[in-house]
């Protein structure tokens, strides 16, 4: 049976960017061992190198643009985040919406590169929208919960069950997510992992933050 994922994300905070982001993946890949999950990091693109080099699980980057490498000056490619190190990205945050269409001609230079594809919805129908995307995970974040004190999970616990039963790939959830009881809730309704950030990364003591997400007791 795969494990369940989890994902941190980054996103652009002084409490993880450049010495700091290879810390918390240190951190992640320790708990990762310890705890039997499966967990991986988005870092902007700027940590990638020193992350992936630092750890062997897996780190996403948190946006790629449609481009082909040569004359594409300011723009971010496949090919450069797979020589960076990373192992996918994600694709359509809610800080970093982009068009289905979009999405659609990015996902060729992604499979090219061989990185995994995270696609996140805001809601149902932009998530039926993304039914023929090739992607290996889609994610369903409501906006009005991210980075709240009420998980996806405890407040519409129907959206985790409708987007489980929509979605043509595995599904991980996301908004809110603090705990243990926000992280049971989804893969009891059938999502195979979770999206976080706030939770972890701005916690006075994020490897107390992880044991409150991996474990019951949270100690």
């Amino acid at each position: 049976m795969a494990k369940p994922v989890v994902i941190v994300n980054c996103k652009t905070y002084p409490e993880a960017t450049g010495g700091k982001a290879v810390r918390l993946a240190k951190l992640c890949e320790a708990m990762a061992r310890a705890h039997n999950i499966d967990i991986r990091i988005a870092v902007q693109t700027t940590d990638i190198a020193a992350v992936a080099k630092a750890v062997k699980i897996p780190v996403y980057a948190q946006h790629v643009d449609a481009a082909e490498p040569g004359k594409t000056t300011g723009w971010t490619t496949a090919f450069a985040l797979k020589k960076a190190g990373a192992a996918g990205t994600l694709l359509n945050h809610a800080e970093h919406r982009i068009s289905t269409q979009t999405i659609c001609e990015t996902t060729p230079y992604l499979r090219k590169a061989r990185l995994s594809i995270v696609v996140i919805a805001e809601n149902l129908d932009r998530l039926f929208e993304f039914g023929s995307i090739d992607a290996d995970y889609f994610c369903v974040e409501p906006p009005e919960l991210i980075g709240g004190e009420v998980s996806v999970s405890v407040a519409r616990p129907d959206v985790i069950e409708n987007a489980v039963r929509a979605a043509r790939k595995p599904l991980l959830m996301g908004a809110g997510i603090k705990d243990y009881n926000d992280f049971s809730i989804a893969l009891r309704l059938g999502a195979k992992g979770v999206l976080l950030s706030s939770g972890i990364v701005l916690a006075s003591d994020q490897r107390k933050a992880l044991l409150r997400l991996l474990t019951v007791r949270g100690q």
